[in-house]
């Protein structure tokens, strides 16, 4: 009797913290972010087209792996990075 009344607490309290995720789906999610004023999902990824273009992804690629880089590479970086971000955020790509 004791053995099954364990199994009976335990899915209760498994179900009722089930029940506490967070206030965005309940899954914690927080949801799309908004889009810094006069960009688009459409601007964005046409940005990170050109970057794509110069092969920024690779220069990405050596600075993650501990590479140097040129200040100008430096600073591609860093755009594409940022730019990258913001499509994520925005859940373009979905």
């Amino acid at each position: 009797m004791r053995g099954s009344l364990a199994v009976v607490l335990v899915t209760v309290l498994s179900g009722a913290l089930q029940g506490c995720g967070g206030a965005a789906g309940g899954n914690g999610d927080p949801g799309a972010k908004p889009l810094p004023p006069g960009e688009s999902c459409g601007s964005i990824r046409s940005e990170l087209n050109r970057l794509d273009s110069k092969g920024v992804p690779a220069e990405v690629e050596r600075a993650s792996n501990g590479g140097k880089l040129s200040a100008p590479q430096r600073a591609d970086v860093d755009k594409y990075n940022d730019l990258l971000n913001q499509y994520l955020g925005a859940r373009c790509h979905v």
